[in-house]
């Protein structure tokens, strides 16, 4: 939330441009303006919702479904208040002796996790076309934390159904700008075209009693189209915003220097925030004239099978708890512990005398002393509990094998693709809008960083890596097929086996299999000859001075 105390590297404003910030006109709330939005209450209660499953919160959880069950049985009936009595978690616990034995399954929690693994387990690729030195300092910028940075608004994303990146520079804690993190529910959107045209962001910064400090801070374009951020401290309550103080006036905005129209100039095209959509279309809100440009949750229209699970296992340990097996004693088998103090059975008393039975009644049964245990309905649990995963999952659009569920052992990444064909699906969807929202607020960046700390500025590239990679020996066999085939060069097939290899090492490659399988050319064996002709000359001779045979025996 500090973020802004960037400002501090722009040039500093008059004494009095904070304290007369009530007279400037700029583009932030006005007094009285109700928190959250009224156009958006909606979408901010669903997010409350969609927050408690993902952290597993059941006091929210339960607030959020007894709230508005205070109303006469008739309204109760149908409607939205009857759905949301009829969820587990919207029922009361009327009997306030009976502790609470609802149990949460963190299912919604594993699956926004899984979404944001399934992108950023490993890093993205990030390239500065400009030169090696421009590569050099974008790597020495996202070295700082920038994949797990976005790795963590994955998964807060999927949850919420979109996150927001922005811009920040702060010379008290880094010599570079860098990439911070928004929540979507600290946002006030405003999109046209079904693009992101200005963002505020708010922030509790401090209370008083029933006093709430927020800290507003807008993203927008000025006239020639750089992205500006203004900046406000208000004082307000729970439910408005109240009236803007100076940023002085508390301890979280008093770094942050503006200008006199209490604005901070990045100096440089764009916004200096993105919206990135967990997924689109976004189902409930599409005639909303906000909420149809944001992102789908991949909670949305799951919570009724979320709340189903958290019925059918804490039903199942019920049956735990009563299938516990009980010894019902009557009267007569319990020990009288005096006046006031009631009587006790003692499991682990061996003799029993005086037993107020006739002789051979506890053979006849006649003695009050039974067992009970309750069956334990495990399977008919399992079976519901599985069939709830697996639509949950289904809906929200993974496979069951993403989550370990009908684990078989897949051997090649085909395999693995075949049988995740629905996360896989789910995955490429989510990366587009990923590459989109990078690559605009890391090129966002390097122009920050060329104006405000010059930088070399240059244009971004961002590629994502393939999750599902085969083994060596897969590589080598398809290698040895292309080969064979006379399909591929050999430098394909080197790239084919090492994807993580550069052009250098590559080219290597290439030339070590080439000298190391190269052979003579047969229309050239002999060219030249073998050294032998001496031989022959030096022979025929010999022939000549020392005939083998008589000449003068030929023919006669």
């Amino acid at each position: 939330m500090r973020s802004a105390s960037c400002a501090s590297l722009v040039s500093s404003p008059s004494p009095t441009a904070n304290s007369s910030r009530e007279e400037v006109i700029m583009p932030l709330p006005t007094i009285g303006t109700t928190w959250p939005p009224a156009d958006q209450g909606i979408i901010f209660s669903k997010m409350r919702e969609w927050q408690a499953w993902w952290a597993g919160d059941t006091d929210t959880l339960r607030e959020v479904y007894t709230s508005g069950q205070a109303t006469r049985p008739s309204m109760q009936k149908d409607g939205l208040i009857g759905a949301v009595k009829r969820f587990f978690w919207g029922r009361q616990n009327t009997d306030l002796r009976r502790q609470e034995a609802r149990l949460h399954i963190p299912l919604a929690g594993d699956i926004c996790q899984a979404s944001a693994d399934l992108l950023f387990a490993e890093p993205i690729t990030v390239t500065n076309d400009k030169s090696d030195e421009a590569q050099e300092r974008l790597d020495s910028i996202l070295d700082e934390g920038f994949h797990s940075t976005v790795a963590t608004s994955a998964e807060i994303g999927a949850a919420l159904g979109g996150t927001f990146l922005r811009v920040v520079w702060d010379s008290t804690l880094s010599d570079t700008p860098f990439i911070d993190v928004v929540d979507a529910d600290y946002a006030a959107p405003e999109f046209r075209w079904g693009r992101l045209t200005a963002v505020t962001f708010y922030f509790i910064v401090g209370t008083e009693g029933q006093a709430v400090f927020r800290h507003a801070e807008r993203h927008e374009l000025d006239a020639t189209g750089n992205g500006v951020v203004y900046h406000g401290l208000y004082k307000g309550t729970s439910s408005e915003l109240g009236r803007l103080h100076p940023l002085t006036d508390h301890a979280a905005t008093e770094g942050i220097t503006v200008d006199a129209e209490g604005k901070i100039d990045t100096g440089s095209p764009g916004l200096a925030a993105v919206y990135v959509p967990n997924v689109t279309p976004s189902r409930g809100w599409r005639k909303h004239p906000v909420g149809r440009n944001l992102g789908r949750s991949d909670l949305d229209g799951v919570e009724g099978l979320l709340d189903s699970l958290d019925e059918t296992y804490s039903s199942w340990m019920r049956d735990i708890r009563l299938g516990k097996a009980r010894i019902l004693a009557g009267r007569t088998a319990l020990e009288d512990n005096g006046l006031g103090n009631g009587a006790t059975f003692d499991l682990d008393r061996e003799v029993y005398e005086a037993v107020n039975v006739p002789p051979g009644s506890a053979k006849d049964s006649g003695l009050d002393i039974e067992t009970v245990q309750f069956a334990i309905r495990f399977e008919e649990h399992q079976q519901t509990a599985q069939e709830l995963t697996r639509n949950i999952l289904r809906s929200a659009g993974y496979s069951p094998q993403t989550f370990g569920e009908q684990g078989e052992i897949a051997t090649t990444a085909t395999e693995v693709s075949a049988r995740d064909r629905r996360t896989t699906l789910t995955k490429g969807r989510k990366e587009r809008h990923w590459k989109r929202g990078i690559r605009q607020i890391l090129q966002k960046l390097v122009d920050v960083d060329q104006v405000l700390f010059n930088g070399p500025g240059g244009t971004i590239a961002v590629e994502f890596p393939d999750g599902q990679q085969d083994s060596q020996l897969q590589l080598a066999q398809t290698a040895q097929a292309l080969a064979t085939a006379q399909a591929a060069s050999t430098r394909t097939l080197v790239q084919m086996v090492h994807p993580d290899w550069d052009e250098t090492a590559v080219d290597e490659e290439v030339g070590r299999i080439k000298s190391g399988s190269s052979m003579s050319d047969p229309d050239r064996v002999g060219y030249g000859g073998f050294g032998l002709s001496d031989q022959f000359e030096q022979d025929d001779e010999n022939d000549e001075d020392n005939p083998s045979f008589p000449t003068g025996s030929v023919g006669s």
